[in-house]
C-alpha cells in the first residue's frame, strides 16, 4: 500500500504503514503475526499508537487536521508533527536522558515513530493524583529545562545560529495562535469554549472577566508571547528592506529588545501530562507546540501545574491518607526544582560566559562584578516571567476549554470548586503581584497563606 498523501491510520492501515518502513518493522523484527497495537493517546491534540510485541516496541504519534479533544470543527494544522520532531531532536541532542528517542518522521503523514516508555512509565498527572512521590523529579526537569533554554539561547549561540532556528520555527504560528487565545485570551472573555464547575464558579468566572488589574498583567505576558510570530518578524524584515540600513541603524535598540524575546527554543506545553516518570526516570514528551519563545514560559508551566496538583491534593484525601505529607513533598518539588534550576543554567553560563554566545560579550562584561549584576537582573527577570506565565496556565486549567485530571477526577463538585477556587485565587494573587517576589521560598509561603 502506497503512502504517498496523507491519510488517518487506524488499524490495519496502521500495520501497513509500519510494513512500509524498515525504521520502524525492525524494532519488532519484522513479526507481524502476534503484534499488539493500541491507541492509547488522551491528550487535546494527537492520536497515540502503542505498538509492540516480544522482539520490541515503538509509540507512533499521528496528527489528524483538528484538534482532537473537540473535533473536526476546530481545524488544526497537521504540520504541527514537523515541529514536533525538529524539537525532539534538538531537545534529545541537548538532553538525552529525560528524552525519548525518535525513530521515524514522515512529514506527508505527520508521523513520529519513536521509543515506547515502557511501564512502570506513566504520565506524571496521574502520579500525582494517585499520591506518588517521585525523588528525582526536581532534580531531573531543572536539569532539562536549563541544558534545553541555555544551549538554544543567546548566552551560548551566535546571533545567526540563533536567528536561523528563530526563523525555522516561526512557522508554527498556528499552534502559538491557538496558546494565544486558550492561555491569553479565553479566560478574559466570553467564549464558546471555556467552561468551569457551574454554578460553584460561576462568580468567580465572572470576576475574572471583569478584572481590569488582572487584565493588564495577562496583556503583557501575552506581548511577551506573543512577539515572537512569524508575522512580526516578517513586519520587520520587511521595513528593513524597504527602508535599508537607515532605519536598521537608527531602531537597533528597539529591535534587538525584540530579538531578545525569542530567548531559547521552548517546549512550548512543559505540563505534568507531557512527561512520562518513574522512581528513577523523566522523560519529557509532546513538544509540538515547540518555538522560539520566552524561557519563563517553559518554567511557569511546570511549576505552576505543581500548584494545581498541590491545590487538588484536598480532593483526593480520604480517611487513610489525609495527604498531607504528599503536599510538603508537591512544596518541596517546586522550591527545589526552581532552586536546582537557577544553580544548573547559572553554572553554564558560568562555564560558557568566554564562548561564541552574543547575548553578553565577553569585550563588554568582562569582570566579576558586571558579570554577577548581569546574572541577577536576567534570573530575577526570568523568575518574574515564570511566576506570571504559570499562574496564567493555572487560570486557563480552570475556567478555559482545557482542563486538568488533578480536578477533574474529583467526583464531588462542589469539593472540586472549593480546590479550583483556591488554586484560581492563588494564581490572580501571583500574577498581579510577581514582581513583589524576590524567591521561591516566598511563593511556598504564599501557597501555604492561600490553604488557612
Amino acid at each position: 500500500m502506497a503512502f504517498s498523501e496523507f491519510r488517518p491510520l487506524h488499524d490495519n492501515s496502521l500495520i501497513d504503514y509500519i510494513k512500509s518502513v524498515p525504521a520502524l518493522s525492525s524494532k519488532i523484527g519484522n513479526d507481524f503475526d502476534n503484534l499488539f497495537v493500541k491507541e492509547v493517546g488522551d491528550g487535546n491534540l494527537n492520536f497515540v499508537f502503542i505498538v509492540l510485541n516480544s522482539a520490541g516496541s515503538f509509540v507512533i504519534i499521528h496528527a489528524l487536521p483538528y484538534v482532537r479533544s473537540i473535533g473536526e470543527s476546530w481545524a488544526m494544522t497537521k504540520e504541527r508533527s514537523y515541529f514536533e520532531w525538529l524539537a525532539l531532536k534538538e531537545k534529545g541532542r541537548l538532553c538525552p536522558e529525560h528524552v525519548p528517542e525518535v525513530y521515524h518522521f514522515d512529514r506527508t503523514m505527520s508521523l513520529i515513530g519513536m521509543r515506547y516508555l515502557e511501564p512502570p512509565h506513566i504520565i506524571l498527572r496521574k502520579g500525582l493524583v494517585a499520591g506518588i512521590e517521585y525523588p528525582l523529579l526536581a532534580e531531573h526537569m531543572a536539569d532539562f529545562m536549563a541544558k534545553t533554554l541555555f544551549f538554544t539561547s543567546l548566552l551560548f549561540r551566535t546571533t545567526s545560529e540563533h536567528k536561523r532556528d528563530v526563523a525555522e520555527y516561526c512557522g508554527n504560528v498556528e499552534l502559538c495562535r491557538l496558546t494565544e487565545q486558550v492561555v491569553f485570551s479565553d479566560p478574559y472573555k466570553v467564549s464558546e469554549y471555556n467552561r468551569w464547575t457551574s454554578p460553584y464558579l460561576d462568580h468567580d468566572a465572572e470576576a475574572l472577566r471583569e478584572d481590569n488589574l488582572l487584565k493588564l498583567e495577562v496583556a503583557e505576558l501575552k506581548s511577551k508571547y506573543y512577539d515572537q510570530h512569524s508575522s512580526f518578524i516578517a513586519v520587520c524584515a520587511a521595513a528593513i528592506v524597504v527602508l535599508g540600513f537607515f532605519l536598521l541603524y537608527y531602531k537597533s535598540i528597539h529591535f534587538c529588545s525584540f530579538c531578545e524575546r525569542a530567548q531559547a527554543l521552548i517546549h512550548g506545553d512543559l505540563h505534568t501530562s507531557s512527561m512520562m516518570v518513574t522512581h528513577e526516570s523523566t522523560q519529557v514528551i509532546d513538544p509540538e507546540f515547540a518555538f522560539y519563545g520566552p524561557m519563563g514560559y517553559d518554567i511557569g508551566a511546570f511549576l505552576g501545574n505543581l500548584i494545581l496538583a498541590y491545590c487538588s491534593q484536598d480532593g483526593h484525601a480520604d480517611q487513610k491518607n489525609d495527604r498531607k505529607a504528599y503536599k510538603e513533598w508537591i512544596l518541596k518539588t517546586i522550591e527545589d526544582t526552581w532552586n536546582l534550576f537557577q544553580h544548573k543554567f547559572t553554572a553554564l553560563w558560568d562555564e560558557h560566559r568566554n564562548g561564541a554566545g552574543e547575548a553578553y560579550l565577553p569585550a563588554i562584561y568582562n569582570n566579576p562584578e558586571v558579570q554577577l549584576l548581569v546574572q541577577k537582573k536576567y534570573m530575577t527577570d526570568l523568575f518574574h516571567d515564570s511566576l506570571g506565565f504559570g499562574a496564567a496556565k493555572m487560570i486557563r486549567r480552570i475556567v478555559g476549554v482545557a482542563h486538568v485530571e488533578d480536578f477533574e477526577s474529583i467526583a464531588d463538585a462542589a469539593k472540586r470548586a472549593t480546590c479550583e477556587k483556591r488554586a484560581l485565587d492563588l494564581a490572580k494573587t501571583i500574577l498581579k503581584e510577581r514582581r513583589k517576589f524576590e524567591g521561591i521560598a516566598e511563593i511556598v509561603s504564599a501557597i501555604r497563606k492561600h490553604e488557612s
